[in-house]
C-alpha cells in the first residue's frame, strides 16, 4: 500500500480544460488506458520532457509540435511506452495525433501525444484510434479523477492535487495529475505530469513557472534511479478565471500562482514516491551547509540511490554506516568529516564525523520503524542545501520488475 496515501482529493475542474477517457485494451481488457485533454483555443501550454538519449517517439513528436503550434489536444495512452520503435513509432505516434484531429477542429500538430508501458512494443494504432471516439464523447470539466485512473501502470493508486485561491476579485484553480510507482530519478520530470490552471500567464512567465516547478519537486525525486524514456510534465494556463493575463514574474500574481502551482507539483512528486513499487518507507533527505547547493545535492543523491542504505531503511537496521559511506563517496572535496552531522528524525546518529554519544541501537531502531522518516544530513562548511525524496527498497520491487511484462 502507498505510503500515507489515502486515495484521490477532491479535483477542481479547470475552465478551458475537458478530460475524456476510453478503454482501448492496450494492454489489458475493460480498464481505462486512453485518456484525451482538450485545451480552450485560448490557452497557452508548455512541457517538460525527458532527456533521455533514447527517448520516446512520442516524446519527439510532442517536442516538434509544441514548438510550431499552440496545443488544443494532448493525447495519452498507458499500457505501451512507443519506445525503442525506430521511425515507424513516429509514424504511428503521429497517425494518432491524425486521428485525434480528424474527430475535431484541431490540426495535427495542434495534438501532443504522450505514452507510458512496455519499451519496445510497436503502438496498438487501431485500438487506440477505435476508442477514440469514446473518448471524446466524455470529454468533461469533471474528468480529471477518470484522468488519473486512466494514465496509470504500475501505480497503484491514481495521483492528483488541486488548490483554489482567491486572487484580485477572481478565483483562481490550479489542478493536476501524475503517474509514476517506478523508473524514477531525476532527469527532467521522470513521470507523467498534466497540470493545469485558469490564472491567465504569458509565455514567458508560463515556462519560468513550469521549470522552477518542476526543478524543485519532480527533480528531486528517486525510487531507483532509472529515468524513463516517456517523461514529460505540462503545464497548461487558459486564463479562463478572467484574471487579467500576468506578463511579469515580478508581480504578486504570478507569485501566487507559482505558489499554487509548486503546492500540487510538491504533492504529485511526493506522491509518486509514496507509490514507489514495492515502497514501504517515505524517505527524505535534508542536506544542509555544504558549500553550495550542487555540492549539498550530490550527496543527496549519493544517499537516496544507494542500495545498501534504501534496503536497511526497508528492514529497519540502523546501518548507520551505509549512509556515512555514501556521504563519503559523493565526491565533496578538500571534506572535513570531523564537520558532519548525521540525524534520523529526532535522534542524533552522527556528530563531528562520529557515532553521536547519546545514539543507542534501540533509538535507531526505533526511528527506522516509523513510515516517514528524514535523513538530516550537515556537512558543517558553508549555506547551501538540497533535499530529495526517495523511498525504500523491498523484495516487493525486484518482484514487479522480474514479472513487468509476464
Amino acid at each position: 500500500m502507498a505510503v500515507g496515501l489515502t486515495g484521490l482529493p477532491p479535483l477542481h475542474a479547470v475552465g478551458g480544460v475537458r478530460l475524456g477517457t476510453a478503454a482501448a485494451g492496450i494492454k489489458k481488457r475493460d480498464r481505462s488506458d486512453l485518456l484525451l485533454i482538450e485545451i480552450g483555443p485560448d490557452a497557452i501550454t508548455d512541457a517538460t520532457f525527458t532527456r533521455n538519449a533514447f527517448c520516446a517517439a512520442p516524446v519527439i513528436v510532442a517536442r516538434r509540435h509544441l514548438e510550431s503550434s499552440t496545443p488544443r489536444y494532448l493525447l495519452v495512452n498507458s499500457g505501451n511506452a512507443n519506445a525503442g520503435t525506430g521511425k515507424r513509432g513516429i509514424d504511428d505516434a503521429r497517425a494518432t495525433c491524425r486521428a485525434v484531429a480528424e474527430l475535431s477542429d484541431a490540426r495535427l500538430e495542434q495534438v501532443l501525444p504522450f505514452s507510458t508501458g512496455v519499451i519496445g512494443e510497436p503502438l496498438p494504432v487501431d485500438k487506440i484510434t477505435a476508442a477514440l471516439p469514446a473518448a471524446c464523447g466524455n470529454l468533461s470539466g469533471d474528468g480529471w479523477s477518470v484522468a488519473a485512473h486512466a494514465i496509470m501502470t504500475t501505480d497503484t493508486v491514481p495521483k492528483g492535487a488541486s488548490r483554489q485561491f482567491d486572487l484580485d476579485g477572481h478565483r483562481i484553480t490550479v489542478t493536476g495529475i501524475a503517474k509514476g510507482a517506478g523508473m524514477i530519478h531525476p532527469d527532467m520530470a521522470t513521470m507523467l505530469a498534466f497540470i493545469a490552471t485558469d490564472a491567465a500567464l504569458e509565455p514567458g512567465p508560463l515556462r519560468r513557472m513550469l521549470n522552477d516547478a518542476v526543478a524543485t519537486t519532480f527533480n528531486c525525486i528517486t525510487i531507483d534511479g532509472d529515468t524513463s524514456t516517456n517523461d514529460a510534465c505540462v503545464l497548461i494556463a487558459t486564463g479562463a478565471s478572467g484574471h487579467p493575463v500576468i506578463d511579469t514574474r515580478n508581480s504578486n500574481a504570478y507569485r501566487r500562482v507559482y505558489d499554487a502551482v509548486l503546492e500540487v507539483c510538491t504533492t504529485l512528486a511526493q506522491a509518486i514516491i509514496r507509490d514507489g513499487e514495492g515502497a514501504t518507507k517515505f524517505i527524505t533527505v535534508d542536506v544542509q551547509n555544504g558549500r553550495d547547493g550542487e555540492e549539498c545535492r550530490r550527496v543527496a543523491d549519493a544517499v537516496a540511490l544507494s542500495p545498501l542504505v534504501k534496503t536497511a531503511f526497508f528492514a529497519s537496521d540502523p546501518n548507520w554506516g551505509r549512509v556515512l559511506a555514501a556521504i563519503g563517496r559523493a565526491g565533496v572535496t578538500d571534506f572535513d568529516i570531523d564537520k558532519v552531522a548525521i540525524r534520523f528524525n529526532d535522534v542524533d546518529i552522527v556528530l563531528h564525523g562520529a557515532r553521536a554519544p547519546s545514539y543507542t541501537e534501540q533509538a535507531g531502531r526505533q526511528v527506522l520503524q516509523q513510515q516517514e522518516i528524514v535523513i538530516q544530513i550537515d556537512l558543517g562548511r558553508g549555506t547551501g542545501r538540497a533535499r530529495v525524496w526517495t523511498c525504500d527498497l523491498s523484495g516487493e520491487y525486484v518482484r514487479i520488475n522480474a514479472e513487468y511484462r509476464t
